[in-house]
């Protein structure tokens, strides 16, 4: 069985926690951490689905109040490690199911939501790893997309704003789904893993109860990505 180990979190001067045996933070949590925009006014942020928690680290610098919720103990344990390692204190941790944050907060009441959710659909027949772990972070298990983006809409003031990265070929549903339940998509932006891919990836920006006003932003090419 691996251990866990200390990996630095890129080019940000934070270590992060890691484990083999589940998964490593992927890029798509730090290309959403960079995309998200902060105000002056924004103050408080709810990470939703946060992994070992690259995305509240890479903004605990820049947002006075975060909270992150992650289901799984294991990833949950290690994004208590890396926090505490770092000497992190705005970030409050919270181990239990996204659709239980009704149970920790009353609704309404942040300036940004943020992401990274499973990719995939889950059917009987879905063909999934044999870990329960990765399992369960890569397919709809436990949570559906259309069930975050309401848990992100429900606990956002007005016109807060929501941030959330996805497979490509998903673009259309999510659409559908902002439309159904109060976003307005604000900005996109599109990522290729190299100019002779297809695109990949998506990063969203989304304001609640507020009209469609789309920018395409630059692209982002992850081969270039860091340098």
């Amino acid at each position: 069985m691996s251990k866990n180990v200390r990996n630095d979190l890129l080019n940000y001067n934070l270590k992060i926690v890691q484990n083999n045996n589940f998964f490593k933070f992927s890029l798509d949590s730090v290309m959403l951490a960079e995309f998200v925009k902060i105000d002056k006014k924004d103050k408080t942020l709810l990470d939703l689905c946060t992994g070992n928690a690259p995305l509240p680290m890479i903004l605990s610098s820049r947002v006075n109040n975060i909270v992150a919720v992650e289901l799984q103990n294991e990833i949950y344990e290690m994004a208590k490690e890396s926090i505490l390692i770092n000497k992190i204190t705005n970030i409050k941790l919270i181990e239990d199911n996204v659709k239980n944050i009704k149970n920790y907060f009353p609704g309404n009441n942040f300036d940004i939501v943020t992401c990274n959710p499973p990719y995939f659909k889950y059917h009987e027949d879905s063909k999934i790893n044999e870990k329960k772990v990765k399992a369960f972070a890569r397919h709809e298990i436990e949570i559906k997309l259309a069930e975050i983006v309401e848990i992100a809409y429900n606990n956002l003031r007005n016109k807060g704003k929501f941030y959330l990265v996805h497979r490509a070929e998903r673009l259309i549903e999510i659409i559908d789904i902002f439309n159904e339940i109060g976003f307005g998509i604000k900005r996109v932006q599109i990522v290729y893993y190299n100019s002779s891919k297809e695109c990949s990836m998506i990063l969203l920006e989304a304001k609640k109860n507020s009209k469609h006003n789309v920018k395409i932003v630059k692209p982002l090419f992850t081969e270039n990505y860091g340098r």
